[in-house]
Order: structure tokens, then C-alpha cells, then sequence
């Protein structure tokens, strides 16, 4: 996933469509045991569920929208060859079969992948669902003016790198093949063994065609889920959704569906949103968020209240926060200097100033603290809970800075609590004790997203974050350290301008295995491998801390998304 910061339709947390969440392992909801309120516990269908969101759920046409594992609102509406586990914690970042009998079926070498769909299922009008609705739906994300999703498709696919979809070439995707109604076969230009992740991505929604009217088509999109859109306002800004009555669990295994209407409201200020949910008034009493965290004043008061307490979902998503070096500018293409930092850090003061343990958990590794992404425990360079400024000064030394030296940390001015300016003030402050004075140079956040996002500009030290497009290694190793991702005339994400041939390779190596956690482990030593260049300083994995209301029941918090699915959310 793209840092959520440069394109905040990431998912949820991370919905991504903003997405965001942190990551180790994840946990249910904190003090309580998914009952929700005093009473009968039992979750039962009807009423409805009111979504209180900061961010709209804009662009809600499935081929615009950029999620993790489906995202949260857009998986009611609409569904996916594969899609995420709806359960608690580890199980919950496991991949399993939505509209496909199965995740995939690949050839030998995995360039082939073959899915056949479940019998029964249709659209809100009661049509069937073809595969010829799938291959026209990721068709049609090609279009330049339906352009925002995973850009995956257009490097995976045969023959997809120039498409510009239905609307301009009418012979579509020949990579694609539907030889039957239920059938369709992807070919790709290379091996890649993650690809039953990526069909999670809404891009594998089916759409008929007679009913695609375009860019419109996010106003009353046909719905493939529990879920029908009935009103959406300003862009996503107020968005209702009713039962789709040709919708069933006979043909959706993931998908509870207990409400019978959701009701998302959204650009909503956050302090309002958790003042709303606390006091769980009216309407607010059957209320969750997607999108809004606890922050460390508001979490401090709710610790201190037992039945708040017992209304705060607590997840983990898979993302690191970290400080990136531009390896090309002084005098950080100095290994010995880079360790040197690396050492110096004091990562108490930074999870602190990300606003304390219960909301942040130190990170040594670039990959979360998750099995499914291959997590393997390392810290080449221990700086202990506060930093070893003795070990940074002798490298400093060695480096030929016996006497200090004086470097510029960009950050954000974004009150984020990741790339602000109380994370570059803690390691300002932990710098200075190893010798090495920090000036900081705060930018707002869209001009700090194009200096560190372009090579010309790249400053040599800064913050950065990365979140997951899945849980796997994958996607947050080969974006950052690829060297064939390395793009010079637009948004670069692999800031360490790395070109290892033999991390390439691997790369490579480990998209061949379609035994995903034999790939895993594979994951986690490519990570410590990169890990001894200091080419980041790993700081911190986010935690999420989310109030829901007191009628709230059935709470299901995966590791994949690390916030409360509201696909298995009761409110009666």
C-alpha cells in the first residue's frame, strides 16, 4: 500500500480506501469479549448501523477505489473473486475464496491462474454474476478516467501495460479468458504467488456492462454484496445502503449482514466523532468508526472509565513508521554514519511522542510484527529502550566525525502523530546525546509528499511511513527496496534508490511460491538482509484504538485491517 499520507484513499485505516492501521499481533477487542453492551449479547439481523468516518468514502465505484483486502464499506457492496478472513486477530490475514469456490488455481509456474465462481449468485436486480462481469469490471479500471485503484493489474497482466479499457478498446484484455459463465483464467508476464491477495482488490468486482454508465456509475453502482447503495451524497460524504435481498449466506460464507441498513456519515471532525461514540446517545448508541483513532488525551480519559473501556476495539495493522536515507546525499552515504543513527535512537522517547506504548510499539524490523508477513525477529544495530549514544559516537568517529557532526530531519507539520513534528523532536532530542545536532525543516504535507516522493528533491533524512496492500511481505518489501520500482519521473517510493540485484532476485524468487507461508519465511530473511544496510531506522508500528457505541455487538478486529469489520457488526 502507497503511504496513506500520499494517497489517502488507502484503506481503511488503510479503507484504505485511507486504510491505515499498525502492526503486531493483533488482538480482539480490548476488555471485552465481542458481546457489546450489558443485556442479551446475541447478535440478531435488523436495525441500523451508523458509520461516524472523518473521511468521505469517496470515488465509490469499485474500479476507482484503492483498499486493503476490499475495505470496510466498499466489501458490503461489493464483492471479490477472493477477500479477506472475517475473524480475529492472526486468522483474520488469511486470504479465502468470496465469489471463487476457491483462491486460485495456478499453473506450475503461477503465470497462470484459473478461478471458477460459486453457483447462484446475482446482483441486486436478481441477474447472474458471469465471468464476463469480472473480466469487464477490471477492464474497465484501465480507463484513464476511472484511474485511482491498484496500479498490480497493468504490470501482472499479458499484454496490459498500454490498455485504456472498454470505452477506448472495445477487444478488451486478451490475458483475461472466460471460456464459460463461471470460468475465468488469468495469464500473466511473470510468476506471482500472492496473486489470490490481489484479487481482493475491488478491481475484481464484477460490473455488467449494460448497466456501466461510467464515470456515474459510483452514484448506483449494481451491488454483487449484502449490501445495495440507495443514497450517496456529496462524494461519498453521506452514503446509505440497504439489504440486498438476492444476497444470502447460502453464497457468502465471510459476510454476516445482520443490520438492515448502514448509514455512513462522513467529514466529521474526529474529537466529534469519539465525543459522539462515548456518549452513545440516540442513533450514536448503534455507532462505529472506521477511520478515527483514540488519540493519547481522549485514550487517557476513556482507560479511566470501566464502561468505556469495555467499548474500545484495540487492532493492529500491517505498518511501520520509520526514517528513510537518501544514501546519494552527504553525509548519509556513509554506512558507518547511517548505523551510526541507527544506534542513537531512543525508541521509548518516540513511542512516546507517537503518543505512548498503548498506541505505538517499537519496531526494529522494516516487516510488522505479524507471521503473515514473515516477521523474524532481528535488531542488527540494539539500541535498547533509549538508545546507545556511546556505540553511535564511536562510529561517528570512525566515520571521521570525532567531533559530531550537524544534519537536516524533514518531517511533516500534519498533526499525524508519524511523520510530525513530536516524532522529529524525540529523535532531534536522541540525536543530540550521540553528538549529531538536528535542524528540522517542517513541511506542509503535500509539498513534504513531493520532496521525498521525487529524486530530484529527495532530501538525504527524513520520516516515512509504508502500510500493506496485503498481508505479505510483498508489498512492503519490493516497493521500497526493488530497485526496478525506482521511478525517476514521478512518485518514487524506494527512497534508499537501492538496485541490489541479488535483493531483486530474490524478489523474484519468493513471487514464485504460491506456498504462501513457506514465502513468508522468505519475507522475513530478505528483511533482515536489507535491514544490516541501515538503509531505514525502523521506529514504530501503529496500534488502533477505536471506540464503538454500547449497542454495538459482534466485533471482529483482523489483523489484515486492524479496525472493527463492519461486515460482521450486529446492533440488536
Amino acid at each position: 500500500m502507497r503511504q496513506p499520507s500520499v494517497i489517502a484513499r488507502r484503506v481503511a485505516a488503510a479503507s484504505v480506501s485511507l486504510v491505515v492501521a499498525a502492526g503486531a499481533a493483533a488482538c480482539g477487542p480490548q476488555d471485552n469479549d465481542a458481546k457489546g453492551s450489558a443485556g442479551d449479547s446475541a447478535p440478531h439481523k435488523g436495525g441500523t448501523l451508523t458509520v461516524l468516518n472523518s473521511n468521505p468514502q469517496a470515488d465509490f465505484d469499485p474500479a476507482r477505489l484503492y483498499t486493503s483486502g476490499g475495505g470496510n464499506v466498499p466489501s458490503l457492496v461489493f464483492r471479490t473473486l477472493t477477500t479477506r478472513n472475517r475473524e480475529n486477530g492472526a486468522a483474520g490475514a488469511e486470504v479465502v475464496p468470496d465469489l471463487a469456490t476457491d483462491t486460485g488455481r495456478p499453473s506450475k509456474n503461477a503465470t497462470v491462474w484459473t478461478y471458477t465462481l460459486r453457483k447462484g449468485l446475482k446482483y441486486e436486480d436478481g441477474t447472474p454474476i458471469t465471468s464476463a462481469d469480472v473480466k469487464y469490471g477490471i477492464e474497465r479500471s484501465f480507463a484513464p478516467e476511472l484511474s485511482g485503484g491498484a496500479p498490480y493489474l497493468r504490470d501482472w497482466l499479458v499484454g496490459a501495460a498500454d490498455y485504456q479499457g472498454p470505452y477506448k478498446d472495445k477487444n478488451g484484455l486478451s490475458a483475461i479468458e472466460t471460456p464459460d459463465e463461471r470460468t475465468i483464467v488469468f495469464h500473466l508476464n511473470k510468476p506471482e504467488g500472492e496473486f489470490p491477495y490481489l484479487a481482493t482488490q475491488t478491481q475484481f468486482t464484477p460490473v455488467p456492462k449494460a448497466k456501466d454508465t461510467g464515470t456515474k456509475y459510483e452514484e448506483h453502482p449494481v451491488s454483487s454484496g449484502p449490501y445495495k447503495v440507495v443514497s450517496n451524497e456529496n462524494d461519498g460524504e453521506h452514503l446509505v445502503l440497504k439489504r440486498n435481498t438476492y444476497w444470502s449466506t447460502a453464497v457468502d460464507a465471510e459476510r454476516k449482514a445482520y443490520p438492515d441498513t448502514i448509514d455512513v456519515r462522513s467529514g466529521l471532525d474526529s474529537s466529534v466523532i469519539n465525543q459522539r461514540l462515548s456518549a452513545s446517545q440516540g442513533t450514536d448508541a448503534a455507532a462505529v468508526t472506521t477511520d478515527t483513532n483514540l488519540g493519547p488525551a481522549e485514550l487517557a480519559k476513556v482507560t479511566g472509565d470501566k464502561e468505556l473501556a469495555a467499548r474500545v476495539g484495540t487492532g493492529h495493522f500491517g505498518y511501520t513508521n520509520y526514517i528513510a536515507f537518501n544514501p546519494k546525499v552527504k553525509p548519509f552515504d556513509d554506512p558507518k554514519v547511517r548505523q551510526a543513527i541507527s544506534y542513537a535512537i531512543d525508541r521509548s522517547s518516540v513511542v512516546n511522542a507517537a503518543g505512548g506504548s498503548a498506541l505505538a510499539e517499537p519496531a526494529t524490523t522494516f516487516l510488522p510484527d505479524q507471521k503473515s508477513f514473515g516477521y523474524t525477529p532481528s535488531d542488527p544495530f540494539p539500541a535498547g529502550r533509549s538508545g546507545n549514544a556511546a556505540k553511535a559516537r564511536e562510529l561517528l568517529a570512525q566515520a571521521g566525525h570525532k567531533n559530531g557532526l550537524t544534519v537536516t530531519l524533514t518531517h511533516s507539520n500534519s498533526k499525524d502523530f508519524e511523520t510530525s513534528p513530536e516524532i522529529a523532536t524525540a529523535i532531534q532530542d536522541a540525536l543530540k546525546k550521540a553528538g549529531v545536532t538536528v535542524k528540522l525543516q517542517g513541511l506542509e504535507e503535500n509539498d513534504y509528499a513531493d520532496k521525498i516522493h521525487s529524486v530530484r528533491t529527495e532530501p538525504g533524512f527524513f520520516l516515512a511511513h509504508w502500510g500493506a496492500d496485503w498481508p505479505s511481505g510483498g508489498p512492503f518489501l519490493a516497493p521500497i527496496f526493488d530497485g526496478r520500482q525506482i521511478v525517476k519521473d514521478g512518485a518514487n517510493f524506494n527512497t534508499a534508490l537501492l538496485d541490489d540485484k541479488s535483493v531483486n532476485g530474490e524478489i523474484d524468487a519468493i513471487n514464485k511460491l504460491t506456498d504462501l507461508d513457506a514465502a513468508a519465511k522468505r519475507w522475513g530473511a530478505l528483511d533482515k538482509k536489507i535491514g544490516e544496510q541501515a538503509l531505514v531506522v525502523p521506529l514504530f508500528h501503529p496500534v488502533y484504538k477505536r471506540l464503538y457505541g454500547e449497542e454495538v455487538r459482534n466485533i471482529v478486529i483482523s489483523d489484515w485491517t486492524g479496525v472493527l469489520d463492519i461486515s460482521q457488526v450486529a446492533v440488536k
